[in-house]
């Protein structure tokens, strides 16, 4: 399989069959956490369809600074942000939204009641923190990637998962099941952390 900056600097010289490629290779994780944001399927596609099309025209911008998958995320995400501010005045229904949970977190914990209230409350959150909690707790993504696709300091990226988290179990604190998976989100953010700075200090 190429890599991906293979497939870029191949788009780049005009080959589409390769950015054909790209789309196949992220579309569905990036239609997954699109449709996160927006909680409707049509406008989720719509938005995963200008994502692609943005990409495609700013190729030549991606320096490599980030992995292309970041640098995607980044577009779709603030496509789908400003398609949700155009749209602030219609009502979108979360009730035909499945909630799907990495598989650490799945494991029972959560109902289906706690899963959909789960959701209503990270739509409360600021619009940084929500983004954070999304794409650590639902794709699973490290900070770095995380900060990456936000375009920001890893501490901010961390620091924005936290104070949401934080909130999270400040509105369902009183839920058992949801405080204990709240709690195993925080500690396996933790663990990573530590990792991470092994990592850093024994090279």
């Amino acid at each position: 399989m190429r890599a991906d900056l293979e497939l870029v600097q191949q788009v780049k010289e005009g080959d589409q069959l390769a950015y054909s490629e790209l789309v196949k290779r992220h579309q569905k994780v990036l239609f997954r956490v699109v449709l996160k944001f927006c909680r409707d399927m049509d406008l989720a596609e719509d938005v995963l369809q200008e994502s692609f099309i943005k990409a495609y025209q700013k190729i030549h911008q991606f320096e490599g600074r980030s992995s292309f998958k970041s640098w995607l995320f980044r577009i779709a995400i603030n496509t789908a942000k400003n398609k949700l501010r155009s749209l602030r005045s219609e009502q979108v229904s979360i009730d035909d939204v499945q909630v799907s949970m990495n598989a650490e977190a799945e494991s029972g914990l959560l109902q289906e009641a706690v899963q959909k209230r789960l959701t209503e409350e990270i739509e409360q959150l600021p619009s940084k923190q929500k983004t954070a909690v999304l794409l650590r707790v639902y794709e699973d993504l490290s900070f770095k990637e995380i900060a990456q696709i936000m375009d920001c300091p890893y501490d901010t990226a961390k620091a924005n998962y936290r104070h949401g988290l934080m909130k999270l179990k400040a509105s369902m604190g009183g839920d058992e099941l949801l405080s204990n998976w709240l709690k195993f989100n925080d500690e396996e953010a933790h663990i990573q952390e530590t990792n991470n700075n092994k990592i850093k200090y024994d090279h």
